[in-house]
């Protein structure tokens, strides 16, 4: 893949690990930044909470990726964090979009970042990009973070939407954290251990944003998951396997909602089994589509 791209969550894990890739290929990245300079890397600067960003500085880019939005994992979800964790997403989209639909020379090509809370608390029940969104605070703010984008729709850019699943790498995110207490023999399931997770490897996040740049007929919501979803138990055992380390310390509801609240609920109790049909359908293959063979690849 060769062309100019504009990247807009450049610093995170996904965005950096992009870069990374694209450095190595005939690919120009400018990347979307709150910061005036961003060492090694051509920056476009911007405020979306002040609604800065002149039309002419997205001019000319064959794709966009926008990958940022405040963590929804790093503190309890008070009245203020939740208000900052949909307006970096959905006000940051909204401006974005407007942006590409009035400039002259608009991209191919809008990837935003979503995530699978779009479907809620789902039990064992089986979802894809076919399924009605879900209820509670995740699922609410994917679905205007989803809708913020539509300007650029309508002006006849395609839109892709990445439903992210728990993306699992050793340099951060979940995985990241679970290692500490893991490595020590202090791990375990959470909760019932019942819950559905769906998992995807950095590695295949990365590969499946390559493909869906490469393939004009993809559109909408892409579910960006491994088509092996496991439950927080067989997760927990399968990380103690790759560690060699016991997994007899469970961590139960009851603590869950006391030491964090909705957001330990929502993102930790909560059971969403996600099948990527769309990408699987465009002939997608995944590097890691076994959890036991990602972990030990990923941490051995």
């Amino acid at each position: 893949m060769t062309g100019r791209f504009l990247l807009c969550g450049g610093s995170g894990l996904i965005g950096t690990a992009l870069t990374d890739l694209w450095s190595t290929r005939r690919v120009e990245v400018v990347h979307l930044s709150r910061r005036s300079h961003v060492q090694g890397v051509q920056a476009v600067q911007w405020n979306p909470t002040m609604g800065d960003l002149p039309t002419e500085s997205v001019d000319g880019f064959d794709g966009v990726l926008h990958l940022a939005g405040e963590s929804i994992a790093s503190g309890r979800w008070t009245r203020a964090r939740k208000e900052r964790i949909r307006a970096s997403r959905v006000q940051g989209t909204a401006l974005l979009a407007n942006r590409l639909a009035a400039a002259q020379e608009r991209p191919r090509t809008l990837v935003c970042a979503s995530a699978i809370g779009y479907y809620g608390d789902r039990g064992a029940d089986v979802v894809n990009e076919e399924s009605a969104a879900g209820t509670g605070f995740l699922a609410d703010v994917a679905q205007e973070w989803e809708a913020a984008a539509q300007p650029a729709r309508d002006a006849g850019i395609r839109v892709v939407h990445l439903r992210l699943g728990v993306v699992l790498s050793p340099s951060g995110g979940a995985l990241a954290s679970m290692l500490p207490p893991f490595k020590f023999g202090l791990g375990g399931p959470i909760g019932s251990g019942d819950q559905y997770l769906s998992w995807v490897t950095l590695r295949d996040v990365v590969r499946s944003i390559d493909h869906v740049l490469n393939d004009d007929g993809l559109s909408g919501a892409i579910n960006v998951v491994a088509p092996t979803p496991v439950s927080q138990r067989q997760f927990a055992a399968s990380l103690g396997r790759v560690l060699r380390r016991p997994t007899v310390l469970p961590l139960p509801s009851w603590a869950v909602s006391l030491l964090l609240g909705e957001m330990g609920r929502e993102l930790l109790l909560a059971s969403t089994r996600v099948e990527p049909t769309r990408l699987k359908a465009s002939g997608y293959a995944f590097e890691h589509d076994d959890l036991d063979t990602a972990l030990r690849d990923l941490l051995i």
